[in-house]
């Protein structure tokens, strides 16, 4: 029966991260710096506005976009922090993670045939979702632009079946974020084709030296841009899977049809949750924000010890690593890694071919762990 099966699932692969995650877990007495998941625990604030959900019944389904107070609670997050004017009635959707928001935004938008253009080394969470929406993948290498997309490339790549381009900053493996005038530049660029603009601005409470500014605020394509965001990363509520999307009026009644039919609604106590994080959550999160930036800081500065080169991470909570590989695959000498040092990283072309030669080395980890992997890392490239 197995020729009966969907060729567009056949046809990909379970995550590279995941895939070198469960095979290291084989290792004993293994440091992993490999998993993009907070340490934190969630604020007890959040984790009593969920037990509060519970013990009053508010277990049952909720409207598709999710409970009002909740959008509205988004709308003005976004409002406050990034200048962003969506009305909670009709243009905000909380989804099961950013993920389901990035796979329905997807499957509202992409035909058999259409391009979307991403820019290399990226999450390897989007290719598979374009190409299940029927929609193909142009990758463009950003190694020699500080792995940022830029106006010139989307130009390059540009065809008359690019339907889509994503713009995903900060950016997970490297940690880059873009400025304001090179979001102006795309801005320009964009703003007389028909093409949507998908921004997964997941990690925007996670920036350091200057604030997020988010493509959706140039008002000449706002009728074009889908944000995705939640509260995952910035709250360390990863298992509580509360995403959300900001779309104009018309477009979001199309996306919240197949939203609906989808999942129906986020889990409810889930959304209550988001809603006291969003309320009375800013300074949590601004607490894992500075925490974050002090293991960035030390990480950098042990790896420029060690002669290693990376782009200077603006956000999120990765570095990219430009990595010796002395005649190995990038996957193999990650191997290596594990095998000698007892240290897994993530091997770069998990990221697309664009990140062969490099490992994403995740700090969302307690100082001490950092400290043990970083010498364990020293150590082993004394030795090779």
């Amino acid at each position: 029966m197995k020729h009966r099966i969907n060729t567009k699932v056949t046809e990909i692969e379970i995550s590279g991260i995941r895939r070198f995650f469960n095979m290291v877990s084989g290792y004993k007495d293994v440091v992993s710096l490999t998993i993009g998941q907070p340490d934190f625990p969630t604020p007890a604030n959040i984790k009593a506005a969920g037990i509060k959900a519970i013990e009053e019944d508010r277990t049952s389904y909720t409207h598709n976009a999710g409970i009002l107070p909740l959008r509205e609670a988004i709308s003005r997050h976004v409002q406050t922090n990034y200048r962003l004017n969506y009305a909670p009635e009709d243009e905000i959707i909380v989804t099961v993670g950013a993920s389901e928001a990035l796979d329905v935004t997807l499957r509202t938008i992409l035909e058999p045939g259409d391009e979307v253009i991403l820019p290399g080394p990226v999450y390897p969470g989007y290719e598979p979702l374009v190409h299940l929406a029927g929609g193909q993948v142009v990758t463009v290498d950003t190694r020699k632009s500080n792995f940022k997309l830029t106006r010139a490339e989307i130009e390059r790549a540009w065809t008359d079946k690019t339907k889509a381009v994503i713009l995903p900053y900060p950016s997970n493996p490297t940690g880059v974020s873009m400025t304001e005038p090179e979001l102006e530049d795309i801005a320009d660029f964009l703003a007389g084709k028909n093409v949507f603009l998908i921004a997964d601005e997941i990690y925007s409470e996670l920036v350091y030296e200057r604030p997020h500014v988010s493509i959706a605020s140039y008002a000449e394509l706002r009728d074009k841009v889908i944000v995705i965001n939640g509260v995952s990363k910035s709250h360390s509520m990863t298992g509580w899977r509360i995403g959300y999307l900001l779309a104009p009026r018309w477009l979001a009644s199309h996306i919240l049809k197949v939203h609906q039919y989808n999942v129906s609604c986020p889990t409810s106590i889930s959304q209550y949750a988001a809603l006291e994080a969003l309320t009375n959550g800013k300074q949590d999160a601004e607490q894992m924000r500075d925490a974050y930036r002090k293991r960035r800081d030390y990480v950098t500065e042990r790896l420029r010890q060690m002669g290693l080169s990376f782009a200077e991470p603006e956000g999120a909570f990765y570095i990219f690593v430009e990595f010796p590989l002395e005649g190995r695959t990038t996957f193999d000498r990650a191997v290596q890694l594990v095998e000698e040092a007892k240290l897994a990283l993530v091997p770069g072309d998990a990221f697309s071919a664009s990140g062969q030669g490099f490992m994403r080395l995740s700090y969302a980890y307690h100082m001490d762990t950092l400290k043990e992997g970083l010498d364990r890392l020293e150590k082993f490239l004394q030795k090779n």
